[in-house]
């Protein structure tokens, strides 16, 4: 008997949360019990007063599932809010990445070719090796480390996505 899998959606969730110690990892906790995978996670005060916290997560799952998550997460006290960015409209993701490549002769002129075409700076150089910044899509950032791993790639540290609606409304 072959049991129907429901399609895996792709979610970018923003949560707004009292900047208090424990509610990462209550957020976390509630993805772990139910068996639900985390992609990607950032968090960071955003307000002035440091009492409030933004965390963006992206994982994936049926729509039932998806819905389950965000009802859940709205449950928790210290939650003021949560936006599915990907059910509300047009957003924009990025993700920083610090890219380390080593490599002398044609590979590192050609490394350094690459980052002025991918608008990657250049942080950090040695006679040997290179770390470049590349901030995008994490589709740009898959592309230049892919493209890197032939030229001597060594070391690749991502922060994880950020989103936020289009336009003047806030999430």
């Amino acid at each position: 008997m072959k049991i129907k899998q429901e399609a895996q959606e792709r979610h970018v969730l923003t949560i707004m949360v009292d900047n208090e110690a424990g509610i990462l990892a209550k957020i976390a906790g509630l993805f772990t019990a139910r068996g639900y995978n985390i992609d990607s996670l950032t968090v960071a005060d955003i307000t002035d007063g440091h009492d409030v916290s933004r965390i963006t997560i992206v994982t994936h799952g049926p729509p039932a599932i998806i819905d389950q998550i965000h009802a859940q997460l709205e449950r928790l006290v210290p939650v003021h809010k949560v936006t599915d960015l990907t059910e509300v409209g047009p957003y924009v993701e990025r993700e920083l990445a610090l890219i380390k490549v080593s490599g002398k002769g044609e590979n590192r002129v050609e490394a350094l070719r690459l980052a002025d075409v991918f608008r990657a700076k250049v942080v950090d150089t040695t006679t040997s090796s290179f770390i470049f910044e590349l901030t995008g899509s994490p589709d740009k950032i898959d592309s230049f480390v892919g493209l890197m791993k032939e030229l001597g790639l060594v070391e690749v540290g991502r922060t994880g996505i950020v989103g936020m609606i289009r336009g003047a409304s806030a999430a």
